[in-house]
């Protein structure tokens, strides 16, 4: 017997579809700004890779070979037509594919925008929680006061300060660097951990107050007074019910939060000459590395929007009355 297509199901199917033809026109619209900004960019890649004693015929050459002599709208067509085609183009100071640089970049940004997600949401959950629950108490004025400084610390000061402190007054843990986790997975942590905690903790102070903000709303709520009238424990309506409800706009928050990530922590990537995506942008800009540059905006934005959508997805998981809303 043939089961019944699911209608709910269906229209989720196509609202997904309809999202993902939504972003095109804003990826377009991101490509040719960032096309745009980084052709106005002073300074000549064909003379930063050759040095000011190249001579004329070289530098025609090589301007030739980059479509530099091209007008812009030309290469802005070609290089949208390439990247249909899958193609970022190659680096004008190395000549490595873009595609391959920027994945090899993004590796190590992601596992260090897990971690630091991770270490934001250990502290921001619990510490939200109990504020929220034990309010205008020691241990509220105590979590609002230590989500203030977090977001109140300059992150490359937090960085440094935990160099000076684990580095070097107590030589725990390496300063600086990147280790791959399929290599010695107890060095990748050791080279994690500084760089996790200085992004999680700023993370963190702003989770948090979220969730205090949104639990304190919840908890006035009359199903919540329901479910205590029941004779439920503290425990499971505060973590059970309330905490579900309240994650609605911290998911928000988490999402943008990670987004940002993925575009490179630019500031903390260098502190801790962390090779990911933000110092490979940065360091091609200052090379005047165009096609490496837009490459990597181009995948950066892609992730953002597509996290965005993810997020809108587990509105529905968190509140199933959501679902089917554009």
């Amino acid at each position: 017997m043939c089961k019944k297509r699911q209608p709910g199901t269906l229209s989720e199917v196509r609202r997904i579809v309809a999202r993902l033809f939504a972003l095109l026109p804003i990826l377009l619209g991101l490509s040719f700004i960032s096309f745009t900004l980084i052709a106005i960019i002073p300074g000549d890649p064909v003379i930063a890779l050759l040095g000011l004693e190249a001579g004329p015929e070289a530098i025609a050459v090589l301007r030739a070979k980059y479509a530099l002599d091209e007008p812009f709208l030309v290469r802005f067509g070609a290089w949208l037509w390439a990247v249909v085609q899958g193609d970022l183009g190659r680096s004008i100071q190395t000549g490595r594919p873009v595609r391959a640089m920027v994945i090899a970049a993004l590796g190590p940004t992601m596992l260090l925008a897990s971690a630091a997600m991770i270490v934001s949401l250990l502290i921001a959950i619990p510490a939200g929680v109990i504020a929220a629950t034990r309010r205008n108490t020691p241990a509220d004025f105590a979590a609002s006061i230590g989500a203030l400084c977090g977001m109140s610390l300059p992150t490359f000061w937090l960085g440094i300060l935990l160099i000076l402190g684990f580095s070097i007054w107590m030589p725990l843990l390496p300063s600086s660097g990147y280790a791959p986790v399929t290599g010695d997975p107890a060095l990748a942590l050791a080279h994690l951990v500084l760089p996790a905690l200085t992004l999680g903790v700023g993370l963190a102070a702003a989770t948090m107050r979220m969730t205090r903000s949104a639990m304190l709303e919840v908890l006035r709520a009359d199903y919540i007074r329901t479910a205590r009238a029941k004779g439920l424990t503290r425990r499971a309506v505060v973590w059970k019910h309330a905490l579900r409800n309240a994650l609605i706009p911290v998911v928000t928050l988490v999402g943008i939060q990670f987004g940002q990530l993925l575009g490179g922590v630019v500031v903390t990537e260098t502190v801790f000459s962390w090779p990911g995506i933000g110092k490979l942008t940065v360091d091609a800009i200052f090379a005047r590395d165009f096609p490496v540059v837009q490459g990597a905006i181009l995948v950066t934005a892609t992730l953002f929007v597509v996290i965005n959508l993810v997020t809108d997805l587990l509105y529905a998981a968190l509140d199933p009355r959501l679902r089917g809303a554009a």
